[in-house]
């Protein structure tokens, strides 16, 4: 048995791929992410909480806002990296750890979707 809260928020970035796999997307491309970030835990806090609502909401736009309307390819943090839908959801789910290392949150799943019909995710313990 566990608790989970959502939050969701989206990010306009560009980039593009390296390797033929990738066929047109190694051409500079924009894409739209919708992020859910959703955190676990088996026990509430103190307050019947699994994390403040507005604090989740806050803690993903602190991590998404470096990289709205940026180029990824430029960024020093993608340097020589395809950043992959699944690649940017790891990603994210490193830096919102430790804003909130100090909370009781067991684990979390990041929700990447870059359409309505492709998205991926990742999920780890904290």
């Amino acid at each position: 048995m566990s608790f989970s809260l959502s939050v969701k928020e989206h990010v306009m970035i560009a980039h593009s791929f390296k390797g033929e796999l990738f066929g047109p997307a190694q051409r500079l491309h924009g894409a739209t992410y919708v992020i859910t970030a959703t955190f676990f835990t088996e026990q509430l806090d103190e307050h019947n909480l699994v994390i403040d609502i507005g604090e989740a909401h806050r803690v993903l736009k602190l991590v998404l806002e470096p990289l709205a309307y940026q180029n990824l390819d430029d960024l020093p943090a993608f340097k020589d990296t395809n950043t992959t839908t699944e690649y940017l959801c790891a990603w994210i789910h490193q830096q919102i750890k430790t804003h909130i290392s100090e909370l009781a949150i067991d684990r979390m799943r990041i929700e990447l979707k870059e359409s309505h019909v492709a998205w991926a995710t990742y999920e780890a313990a904290l």
